[in-house]
């Protein structure tokens, strides 16, 4: 904030015009390789190969030719994803089950996992699958595409971008003094969030979940805490992602919509890490067969769409079964609906219904192992006594506690207040607040990240 951003955006708007692509990529290359030098070359090499393998693709005089090089495309950076994000995973499973036959384990060095890489991964198939489809214009160069790619607003924490979303931008975008305003406004509102919210409280969800054996009030806490943190913190990344964007006149799309005022599962994602669920929607679902197929086969499509975007997340079982949850309630609502076929329930039962579900799942995304997620499971039930631990208590400091509430305030009171404005055209009170205040606790925030010596980045792993 105090080096690159004001550097980078200060090149940006003193260049011509025909040269921004070209700042954004060396910039964004940049930033990344400050982090990891080792693994910008595997970014370049993404990058050139799906460029490369596009302009075959586009040249091929026969559909059959075209599909190969998109099947081409789609496997090679799918099979790099695969590898570095998951080969560690696939060799202590089966070196897990070799062991339970008395076999001798492989011998396995780790693979340290890129940073962003699931993310530009994915904005690579999504840039073949849209030229293959005619949904957007090859790009003008290569400095164009790679500047897609690496853009550094969404590189390393989302959203997932769809490439005919963002083509033309790339071709003529607005820049205006009200445009970088409004994304300066909006990333400090996501660093508020992110350092002022979600990193306070954080040691909650730690306290609750690294620890053997929680008591039932830890437990329901510290689940509680931990999706205060991920909203927090995933939405204030992302604010921060359309922040940046906007100053250097990028639009991204919404990523969160009140996702915790769903009143079912089935809309709970389609308002909760909107980009991902649309992604996988629109290049694994529909793919797979969608709708068209029948009931069984559309129910199976939904579940597979799920269990993998639950791995996606991680290389790891719980992954797999937080996928495997939210794909079991998908289909049980789906069922329910169409057999039943009564209206839905009030919202005063439906929220906190679905509210409920979203935590319970969120169990097996958050514990490190399959053993952890039953002992937390087994402490929400209150097997294991009431009550708060003396650990626990220690960590649950007043502030931490002032926090939490707040969170959980803001995540309720803002939609009505919104919405109670749009519906009498009341002041703009709030707004105005915003305004002036969001700078003083901006600087706050940024006072407050000076003196921590941790500030976790809970998508690093995704």
């Amino acid at each position: 904030m105090f080096a690159f951003l004001p550097v980078a955006l200060s090149v940006y708007f003193v260049c011509p015009a025909r040269w921004r692509a070209h700042v954004i990529l060396g910039a964004s290359w940049l930033f990344y390789g400050w982090a990891q030098p080792a693994f910008l070359l595997l970014l370049v090499g993404v990058s050139a190969f799906t460029y490369l393998v596009s302009r075959q693709m586009m040249r091929a005089p026969a559909p059959g030719a075209r599909f190969r090089w998109l099947t081409l495309g789609v496997v090679v950076n799918l099979g790099t994803l695969l590898y570095f994000k998951y080969a560690n995973f696939a060799v202590s499973s089966l070196n897990a089950l070799l062991g339970s036959l008395h076999a001798p384990a492989l011998a396995w060095t780790q693979v340290l996992l890129p940073i962003g890489l699931s993310f530009y991964t994915f904005h690579a198939i999504s840039f073949l699958v849209d030229l293959y489809r005619g949904q957007a214009d090859p790009p003008e160069n290569f400095w164009s595409f790679a500047a897609f790619i690496a853009l550094f607003p969404h590189l390393v924490a989302g959203p997932v971008l769809k490439y005919h979303l963002l083509a033309e931008q790339f071709r003529q975008r607005e820049h205006s003094f009200a445009r970088f305003s409004q994304g300066a406004q909006r990333f400090m509102a996501g660093f508020c969030k992110k350092v002022l919210i979600a990193d306070m409280t954080a040691p909650l969800a730690v306290a609750a979940y690294d620890v053997p054996h929680p008591l039932l009030a830890d437990a329901w806490i510290g689940t509680l805490a931990y999706s205060v943190q991920l909203f927090f913190d995933f939405s204030g990344y992302t604010d921060m992602a359309i922040g940046l964007a906007l100053m250097m006149g990028f639009t991204f799309p919404e990523n969160f919509r009140d996702p915790y005022l769903a009143r079912s599962i089935t809309e709970f994602w389609t308002r909760w890490h909107i980009s991902l669920s649309s992604w996988l929607r629109e290049y694994l679902y529909i793919p797979l067969g969608g709708n068209r197929r029948g009931a069984g086969r559309t129910s199976l499509n939904l579940f597979l769409t799920m269990l993998l975007g639950g791995l996606w997340h991680g290389a790891g079982w719980g992954f797999v079964l937080w996928g495997a949850w939210n794909g079991g309630f998908l289909l049980l609502e789906r069922v329910l609906k169409r057999r039943l076929g009564r209206p839905p329930p009030p919202w005063w039962y439906a929220v906190p219904r679905t509210m409920l579900l979203v935590m319970l799942g969120r169990v097996f995304f958050r514990s490190h192992d399959f053993t952890t997620s039953m002992d937390v499971f087994a402490a929400l039930g209150g097997l294991h006594g009431g009550g708060l631990s003396a650990a626990f208590r220690l960590e649950l400091t007043p502030e931490r506690a002032v926090v939490l509430v707040l969170g959980v305030l803001l995540v309720y009171l803002l939609p009505g207040w919104r919405w109670l404005q749009a519906r009498i055209g009341a002041p703009g009170r709030f707004l105005i607040w915003a305004e002036y205040g969001l700078p003083p606790l901006f600087l706050f925030a940024l006072a407050l990240l000076t003196v921590r010596s941790y500030s976790p980045f809970l998508y690093f792993q995704f």
